[in-house]
């Protein structure tokens, strides 16, 4: 059995792929699987693939004949993986030539499931390391929590049998894969971490930071990591602890709405009142955080147009006062 499998999926990436690709071939760790899943690219990025995989027998290329999205294609590689272990890798950022191999490590460590990388947030002039508490090992469930507020990022490698058990959530295109990283987490006996570094390159142009519809697929996202947290019986408490969560993402989704509507198309526009009023509807009330909704903006209204006119006064004050949205 292989000892890691890395899941790249690819669409039109080929500016960045070589560099990719290379970073995993020179890694310290040499028992290694790559999948790459080319979701129908439309630049050259399929040949590259294919050039790479002459090159090197560890590299398996799959070709989609349609576009499915980032989720859908790593599940396809993930249907092939043949080891032990199962990380991710997109295909414009890059492991440190060590970081697999220190991952590896780390599920020395008894009981750990999951092993957290570190994270360079690499941009044009400058690097950070993603912060994170100082530790040696959490439980699952404490490693679930902390992922809700960003205390931990998303960025580890996982047994496979767990990642075939939760495979990527293809919910949206956007915002679900966090749902995975979740579901790994809780499932874990421990989540270990290491000093192996995966380079996140940051892009002004990333998706989720534009003024785009895609925003509100968020709302469904937070919906179906309810619902299978609801399949799998998770306790009162985590429940709890998630609907507090998506209530927060409701309001600042709400925010979005407020501050950014005008500049989405009218249909749009629209679209996105009713997902949020969906959304508000499919909150169990009785599993939110009571000082949370005590608060003016977080407030829990009997109707929905009570509600709308609450946000509507929160961030018109919050405008006036000057404070960032």
């Amino acid at each position: 059995m292989t000892k890691v499998t890395v899941l790249v999926a690819v669409y039109n990436a080929s500016t960045f792929l070589k560099e990719c690709l290379d970073s995993l071939l020179m890694q310290t760790l040499r028992d290694i699987q790559i999948v790459c899943v080319d979701d129908c690219s439309t630049d050259n990025s399929l040949d590259i693939l294919r050039q790479y995989a002459k090159q090197d027998d560890r590299i398996e290329v799959i070709h989609l004949d349609e576009n499915h999205g980032q989720a859908y294609a790593r599940n396809e590689g993930l249907k092939n993986a043949k080891s032990e272990f199962v990380c991710m890798l997109d295909s414009d950022d890059t492991y440190a030539p060590d970081a697999l191999e220190l991952a590896v490590k780390g599920f020395e460590q008894e009981g750990v499931d999951a092993v957290l990388f570190d994270v360079s947030m690499d941009y044009p002039d400058h690097s950070e390391i993603y912060p994170l508490p100082d530790f040696e090992w959490l439980t699952g469930e404490n490693a679930f929590r902390m992922s809700l507020t960003w205390q931990i990022h998303g960025i580890y490698m996982v047994r496979t049998d767990i990642h075939q058990r939760f495979p990527y959530d293809t919910t949206c295109r956007l915002y679900s894969d966090d749902n995975t990283t979740r579901m790994h987490y809780l499932h874990s006996r421990r989540v270990g971490r290491c000093r192996g570094i995966y380079h996140y390159r940051q892009h002004e142009a990333s998706a989720t930071h534009q003024v785009s519809v895609r925003r509100f697929d968020y709302l469904r996202a937070n919906e179906s990591m309810k619902s299978q947290l609801l399949q799998l019986n998770a306790s009162r408490e985590i429940l709890a602890e998630y609907e507090h969560h998506r209530w927060l993402n409701l309001v600042g989704i709400y925010m979005f709405y407020f501050v950014h509507g005008k500049k989405l198309k009218e249909d749009e526009r629209r679209w996105g009142l009713q997902e949020l009023h969906r959304a508000w509807k499919s909150f169990d009330r009785s599993l939110l955080d009571k000082q949370t909704v005590k608060k003016f903006g977080y407030m829990v209204m009997p109707t929905w147009t009570l509600f709308r006119v609450e946000e509507w006064l929160y961030f018109t004050i919050r405008g006036l006062l000057g404070k960032n949205y």
